[in-house]
């Protein structure tokens, strides 16, 4: 069957270092920082929209939860954030505004099983300090082999 003609080009984008061609080329440590600042606000946000939806539809159930397991919460709101967020479209609103993205070690779009991989490394002690090394791959990067790429247009 013959490819239509109404359908738009595809392409796929490789993001690979054009030099070296073994690895994607991860974003500079300045933009990770920016995109965990930017996570932190989003989470943050996220977690207010459950409360106010909480409090107007007066699910008591999940107020008292709220209420007596605010760091549980607060876990369960990251994981939900993280996971769907990657998994749905490879990047987080940090990502999307910073105009990165998450990729596998081929530069395709990660599993699912790495996303969750990535989103529980986060909870290891110390893991943020991990993105402050020379190439600035975290911990949560290197465990579920997985990079974060300057996004291509487009994409």
């Amino acid at each position: 069957m013959e490819p239509s003609p109404y359908q738009p080009p595809q392409s796929h984008i490789v993001y690979r270092d054009p030099l070296s061609g073994t690895r994607p080329v991860p974003v500079r440590r300045l933009v990770r920082f920016a995109n965990f600042i930017l996570d932190y606000i989003g989470n943050t946000a996220f977690g207010f929209v459950v409360g106010l939806i909480a409090g107007v539809t007066q699910s008591q159930g999940l107020i008292d939860f709220i209420v007596d397991y605010n760091l549980l919460f607060g876990v369960i709101l990251m994981i939900v954030y993280y996971i769907a967020l990657e998994a749905a479209f490879g990047r987080t609103l940090g990502k999307m505004i910073t105009g990165t993205r998450v990729v596998n070690e081929n530069g395709d779009k990660p599993t699912f099983g790495q996303v969750v991989g990535r989103t529980f490394a986060r909870f290891i002690p110390f893991e943020a300090l991990s993105c402050l090394t020379e190439d600035g791959r975290g911990w949560h990067d290197s465990l579920s082999k997985t990079y974060v790429v300057k996004n291509s247009p487009g994409n």
